[in-house]
């Protein structure tokens, strides 16, 4: 048992040490090449923060535990929109931009509601997969032309928090540096993946936890930890673009990428998932929705409103073990 608690706690701690290189190296390129920060910001720093889930799933559902691929990716996106968000407001109230209102978040939302009625059939298989992968590369095209379209963008909007934190510090490296790190940075994610969902799976076998469980619970909480950390930065820094766009980011990359193509390489089905754990996944986008529109900003009470529903999701997981 002790063996295995030691793999998760260093499959996590590379796991995240390694997204957080990922991320480090791919904005210095980034930068390098001249993207506009907008694209970084939906594309890179997203990307970067889901690529625990990405491993994870992808090795789990390789290893034959295809709840725990599943359940980290509904898992995570519950933790995002529910309680990093929350926690992020009670931090700061967070602003949302008309944008984000009338296109991010509503996309996040179909997502789920795809997800949910491809997944009503008790599995995720290669057409399932196929067709939100699809969707992926669709909000990919759109986000890179809506980017490159606003003429407005400038060097001189560009002091926000990832400019300022993040690729201030990776303008001067090399480019070759920063492929480094990214490969360092995918191998420690890879590896560290490994030992995490070994672990997992084993003190839950000893546990009599269903891999479900435990994918909805402790591997989507340790693979949502990089949102966690950039989103409340961001919230106490006042740049709320990055705390609701990395989250609303997230979620779009987790269903539709990381699904998708771990659902292209290995179907998947549906054991321990439920339409419930399904229908809350729904229901926080819903939410987070519905409190955009108040005045365009997520109060701190509604923050605690948040979190609170998240408490009540944890509760029922608990209940039913």
């Amino acid at each position: 048992m002790l063996l295995n608690l030691g793999f998760i706690f260093i499959g996590v701690t590379l796991v995240l040490w390694g997204a957080d290189k990922l991320t480090d190296g791919s904005v210095a390129i980034a930068q390098k090449m001249r993207v506009s920060q907008v694209i970084i910001g939906l594309t890179v720093v997203a990307m970067g923060t889901s690529m625990p889930e990405f491993s994870v799933s992808l090795v789990s559902a390789l290893k034959g535990t295809s709840d725990l691929a599943i359940g980290n990716v509904i898992g995570s996106n519950i933790i995002n929109s529910l309680f990093i968000v929350g926690v992020s407001a009670m931090f700061s109230p967070i602003l949302i931009t008309p944008i984000t209102i009338k296109k991010d978040i509503p996309f996040a939302l179909v997502s789920s509601v795809v997800l949910m009625m491809l997944c009503y059939d008790g599995m995720i298989g290669r057409i399932d997969a196929g067709i939100i992968f699809a969707m992926f590369i669709i909000f990919m095209i759109k986000t890179l032309q809506e980017a490159k379209s606003d003429v407005k963008i400038d060097k001189a909007n560009s002091k926000s928090i990832i400019s300022e934190n993040i690729i201030s510090e990776k303008q001067h490296k090399k480019i070759w540096v920063s492929v480094i790190w990214i490969i360092v940075g995918l191998s420690c994610l890879i590896f560290g993946s490994n030992l995490f969902v070994s672990g997992a799976v084993k003190v839950a076998s000893s546990l009599g936890v269903s891999d479900a469980i435990i994918g909805l619970t402790i591997v989507a909480g340790g693979t949502s930890l990089p949102e966690l950390a950039t989103s409340v930065v961001a919230a106490r820094k006042g740049d709320s673009g990055i705390a609701i766009g990395n989250v609303i980011g997230s979620n779009i990359f987790n269903i539709l990428a990381v699904l998708g193509v771990t659902g292209l390489i290995h179907p998947m089905l549906l054991q321990g998932i439920t339409m419930f754990d399904l229908s809350i996944m729904v229901i926080s986008m819903i939410l987070i929705w519905f409190l955009s529109f108040t005045k365009y900003t997520i109060e701190r009470w509604e923050g605690f409103c948040l979190i609170v529903v998240f408490i009540g999701y944890m509760v029922k997981l608990l209940v039913s073990i």
